[in-house]
């Protein structure tokens, strides 16, 4: 037991100067430095790919408000009374990730976040178009500019009814009011009249301004271009109206919300009151 207890300091006075002489003949630094770089890298990484995460998510939390204070705002708008002014409607935020030659662009939201075809998409500015075609993770969006577009609208302050067709070699639109003799002027407000179940278009959104007057070509219309408010070259987030929130309360599609009930495919009722008088 004496022997052993006597041996214990001897055995750390040579370890400590083991040490010294390790550290002598070949310095340590350079492997707490190689430590050093390594583990540090790792740990930058790590708190990077957190931040990343919880930026993202901070960001698509900023997006859904977004688009519910837009809807919001939208739904509060215009005199006339509609299904969904009282509540609100559902709605869900998507980017602009492609653009078509044919007056269409793609957004990154489809079925799986509640999107369906001949729903209503706008953006901060104004009416973008509808819904053409939706897949799981992707939907096609027709312009408002487009060729083929139909959208039944009215005059924002005499509330006169029309129809407007994109003119999509001039960026414009043309607005058609169903009154030949309604008074209409550069400057006047366009939003939509809104559809038969809210699809393919809920009321007042706005789209655009009356730049100019055209001849009547007879005595059945009065037609006029439209520049709308959506920048159709700079799209980027935008707000897919789902439908109808009837409880009132803000409801996000990316919570959980399915899509909204089948909508009717006729076009707008502008359209066919267009059609009635021209026959008339």
């Amino acid at each position: 037991m004496r022997a052993a207890g006597r041996r214990a300091p001897a055995l750390l006075v040579l370890v400590s100067a083991a040490l010294i002489a390790a550290d002598t003949v070949t310095p340590l630094e350079p492997l707490r430095a190689f430590g050093s770089a390594v583990y540090g890298g790792l740990e930058d990484a790590a708190s990077a790919g957190v931040r990343w995460v919880s930026g993202e998510r901070r960001l698509e939390e900023l997006e859904r408000e977004n688009a519910r204070l837009r809807a919001d705002l939208l739904a509060a708008r215009g005199p006339t009374p509609s299904p969904a002014r009282a509540d609100g409607y559902r709605v869900v935020p998507a980017h602009v990730v492609g653009f078509g030659r044919d007056g269409t662009v793609t957004v990154d939201t489809g079925s799986d976040g509640g999107v369906d075809r001949d729903m209503t998409v706008f953006d901060g500015n104004g009416l973008v178009g509808r819904i053409l075609r939706s897949g799981p993770g992707t939907a096609t969006v027709q312009l408002a500019t487009a060729s083929g577009a139909s959208i039944g609208a009215r005059l924002e302050g005499s509330r006169e009814v029309g129809l407007v067709t994109g003119v999509p070699e001039r960026g414009l639109m043309r607005l058609s009011l169903l009154d030949p003799a309604a008074e209409v002027k550069p400057g006047d407000r366009v939003v939509t009249l809104g559809s038969r179940n809210m699809r393919p278009y809920v009321p007042d959104v706005p789209i655009g301004t009356v730049v100019a007057l055209e001849p009547a070509p007879d005595a059945l219309t009065r037609t006029a271009l439209v520049r709308p408010f959506a920048r159709f070259t700079a799209l980027d987030l935008v707000t897919v109206v789902l439908g109808p929130l009837p409880d009132g309360a803000a409801v996000d599609a990316s919570a959980g919300e399915g899509a909204a009930g089948a909508g009717d495919e006729d076009e707008d009722a502008g359209k066919s009151g267009s059609k009635k008088a021209k026959g008339a």
